[in-house]
């Protein structure tokens, strides 16, 4: 799928699509997920019509489903290039001055 040529709106609404699609597959009712992530069921009912909700209550939809290591595929850590390493290395400080105050 073509993420960059959907709207936000048709994001939102995939991303609840997939979100019942995993609890119908683990067999939970709304009511099973609502309890397993601490949100109500008409959180997951919004999330799963593709209605906008808070990304606390998507991570927690996420962990009721057990889908949190996914999104290290969302959004992998950056790595830091040998080149940008050794750019760096020459610039940490050897020690911390603080200004003196009041004098």
């Amino acid at each position: 799928m073509d993420w960059n040529s959907l709207s936000n709106t048709e994001v939102i609404q995939e991303i609840g699509r997939r979100i019942k699609n995993y609890r119908l597959r683990k067999k939970l009712t709304q009511q099973q997920l609502a309890e397993k992530a601490g949100i109500s069921v008409f959180t997951v009912a919004q999330i799963e019509k593709g209605n906008s909700v808070s990304l606390s209550m998507l991570i927690a939809a996420m962990r009721g489903l057990r889908l949190l290591d996914n999104l290290e595929l969302l959004l992998p850590e950056l790595e830091i290039s040998p080149v940008e390493l050794m750019k760096l290395a020459g610039k940490q400080p050897k020690r911390i001055r603080h200004k003196k105050t009041g004098q």
